[in-house]
């Protein structure tokens, strides 16, 4: 069974025959993302502001606006939102001007939606944190850039190493993450780390984003490590 990631990672699909969105919507749901579509680009502007989504696929035969000049748009406004573009234009010139339009990513329909799956895990991982400012998992809601956190809607003040841990755990969610591993992304062994550094310093996070201790956040992996739940 897959893990349910929908509320970590949020994808936009801008495609306006419905058919197709609806087939793109299952095969990421599926998956185990977030899928939020839309018929025409009206009121994605509204939304990257609002949601913050891990990225966008786009279609180039919209109505309104065509698709790499949508994006070329958010680009000018300073999105840097990663994008995959999937169309049926698929002549030379029409892939050239995808990525000078901002794309990272172009594919061209009718597409596998095995291959979809594997650029989308791709660009996430080249992508990594940076080009977005926020991070979502579950009920908490992280800005990069500020250093904030609010879990349900609630401001939680950390401490810029739990800060760096909960990201780490977060960007890798989809695994175990093992002591040494800890050590090197956030002590980045700075010869202050032991076997009881993680247990301290975890359990104070666990304590402040879950003061009840009923969300369980994290789960212990015998011999092993941790890993999000």
């Amino acid at each position: 069974m897959k893990k349910n990631r929908s509320n970590e990672i949020e994808i936009v699909i801008i495609e306006d025959e419905q058919d197709v969105l609806e087939l793109i919507e299952y095969i990421l749901t599926k998956e185990g993302y977030k899928a939020t579509g839309f018929l025409s680009t009206e009121y994605v502007e509204q939304f990257l502001e609002e949601e913050n989504p891990a990225f966008l696929i786009v279609d180039r035969n919209l109505p309104n606006m065509e698709g790499s000049q949508f994006v070329s748009y958010l680009r000018s406004k300073g999105y840097e939102t990663p994008v995959i573009f999937l169309t049926a234009k698929n002549g030379d010139k029409d892939i050239l001007d995808g990525f000078e339009s901002g794309g990272d990513d172009y594919m061209t329909k009718p597409f596998k939606p095995q291959e979809l799956v594997a650029r989308i895990k791709a660009l996430l991982k080249r992508s990594g944190i940076t080009q977005y400012n926020k991070l979502r998992y579950r009920d908490m809601v992280l800005d990069c850039q500020k250093q904030e956190l609010n879990v349900d809607n609630s401001s939680v003040s950390l401490t810029n190493l739990e800060f760096k841990l909960l990201i780490t755990f977060i960007k890798n969610s989809h695994q175990t993450l093992s002591r040494n591993f800890l050590r090197d992304e956030v002590w980045e062994d700075d010869g202050n780390f032991n076997d009881k550094t993680i247990n301290v310093a975890l359990n104070r996070l666990k304590k402040k984003i879950d003061p009840l201790d009923s969300k369980h956040y994290f789960t212990p992996v015998w011999g092993v490590g941790y890993k999000l739940s």
